[in-house]
């Protein structure tokens, strides 16, 4: 049986008096909706199952490498060393 990864999307709605700049943190996010001077929550979130080769482009289209789940970049499973 293959292995299976799980790829979840959160959307978080922010409002603010002045413009947001992309790429905002997680810690930023975090601190400016509940310390600072943000308002946040979360709208809605989905989920979706992902084979190798769909976990292998996801990774990649985040900047990370497919062998941070020990896979290629085809998503083959890496055999352990």
């Amino acid at each position: 049986m293959a292995r299976k990864f799980h790829k979840t999307v959160f959307t978080f709605e922010v409002l603010s008096e002045e413009p947001i700049n992309d790429p905002v943190s997680l810690d930023t996010l975090d601190y400016q909706t509940t310390e600072g001077h943000w308002s946040g929550r979360f709208l809605d979130t989905t989920r979706k199952v992902l084979d190798g080769p769909a976990a292998a482009k996801a990774l990649m289209e985040q900047g990370s490498d497919p062998e941070f789940f020990r896979l290629s970049n085809e998503g083959e499973d890496l055999e352990d060393e």
